[in-house]
């Protein structure tokens, strides 16, 4: 009986290692998803983009890629730091893009390393130092205030938005579709396997989020498909006053700003108009 309960363990111990060794050696490639920038000379004023281009480098060298793009009809006394998600480059975020400069606010967004024109491979510390350096390119680069930064942080890059926020001083922050931990979320999507006693990134928003000093709004889709409705819940109830939270009917991780649509909009204008 023994020798059967030993034997039992040292199978169990076997297919854990060979797990560990494989959810490492694949860890980025399951959390990451880049996309190169289009072929050919592409501009966003090709799609109707005002938006001009950036280089800037990461705080380790890696040379990173971004557009500014100015308020529409009016000079904007904010500007929005934009972290996309997971997925893409931000050639995918034209159309959001448009409607919100079309609020009277400028808005930066870049690539982290390895998506689009930037370099590098994405990793979790690269995504942070990448957040870091879009950050100081506003404030040095371009002279802008941290009174006048608002950052918007979007799946992923609602963990990016985080990191920055509770180290730097900002006006606003705003998180949509945001998850509580790549723990919690590699628990939702393989529940059956124990990737989250395994990861090495841990993207800790909700150990974050109660150092957050400035008014939040969190926004998710109520019939968001991958990361649970009740994650951004939960990471509402973590964050300490003043926040907001605002619930999309009928939205899921991907389309918020498409089904919220005007509503939507307003959310994020009276946010920060009340800044």
């Amino acid at each position: 009986m023994a020798r059967g309960i030993i034997a039992g363990l040292g199978a169990l111990l076997a297919v854990l290692a060979v797990m560990g060794i494989f959810v490492r050696a694949f860890e980025n490639r399951m959390i990451f998803y880049p996309v190169k920038y289009p072929s050919g000379d592409w501009r966003p004023l090709d799609s109707g983009l005002p938006a001009e281009d950036v280089r800037f480098a990461s705080g380790d060298g890696v040379r990173l890629h971004g557009w500014f793009a100015r308020a529409k009809g009016r000079e904007a006394s904010l500007t929005l730091l934009w972290f996309h998600g997971n997925a893409g480059n931000i050639t995918h975020r034209t159309d959001n893009m448009k409607e919100l400069i079309k609020l009277g606010i400028d808005v930066f967004i870049f690539d982290y390393r390895g998506y689009g024109r930037s370099e590098g491979s994405p990793s979790e510390e690269g995504l942070y130092r990448d957040g870091f350096a879009a950050y100081d390119y506003l404030r040095q680069g371009r002279g802008i205030d941290a009174e006048s930064i608002v950052l918007f942080g979007r799946s992923l890059g609602a963990a990016v938005a985080l990191e920055v926020g509770t180290s730097r001083p900002v006006r606003g922050i705003i998180l949509e579709s945001a998850f509580t931990s790549a723990g919690d979320m590699a628990r939702i999507l393989m529940p059956l396997f124990p990737a989250r006693y395994l990861l090495r990134s841990r993207f800790d928003n909700i150990g974050k989020i109660g150092t957050v000093t400035v008014p939040l709004l969190i926004i998710h889709g109520a019939n968001d498909e991958i990361v649970p409705l009740e994650l951004g819940r939960k990471l509402f109830e973590a964050a300490p006053e003043s926040k907001t939270f605002y619930t999309i009917p009928g939205s899921g991780h991907n389309d918020t700003h498409i089904v919220g649509r005007d509503a939507y909009y307003s959310v994020l204008k009276k946010f920060w108009e009340g800044l």
